[in-house]
């Protein structure tokens, strides 16, 4: 069976697609994606979404008061995890998350 291999035509590219919508492409943790932001949102927040950014404010709060014991027994645990998180940090984030869940 051939093997596709597709040829990048356009490594980036940035800009506007419409007058109030923004385009964008890029990589992280070795995956390509493209996005489209078309008629972004101009309401507040709701309650719910205050409530969850106030959680992920308090979770990198705890993050940055962690002390070198702790981010070495993360560290530990991490490279035994078996969820597949990416990074350290968000392997992290979400052990913090928990905590700040059940408490």
């Amino acid at each position: 069976m051939a093997k596709y291999e597709p040829n990048d035509l356009l490594k980036s590219l940035h800009g506007k697609v419409c007058q109030h919508s923004d385009t964008y492409f890029a990589e992280r943790y070795g995956t390509k994606y493209t996005g489209k932001i078309c008629h972004p949102r101009t309401s507040p927040p709701s309650e719910a979404e205050k409530a969850t950014r106030n959680k992920f404010t308090d979770v990198t709060a705890a993050m940055a008061l962690l002390t070198e014991e702790d981010k070495n027994a993360y560290a530990a645990a991490y490279k035994k995890n078996s969820k597949g998180y990416k990074t350290l940090r968000g392997y992290i984030f979400a052990m913090e998350y928990k905590k700040l869940q059940n408490s």
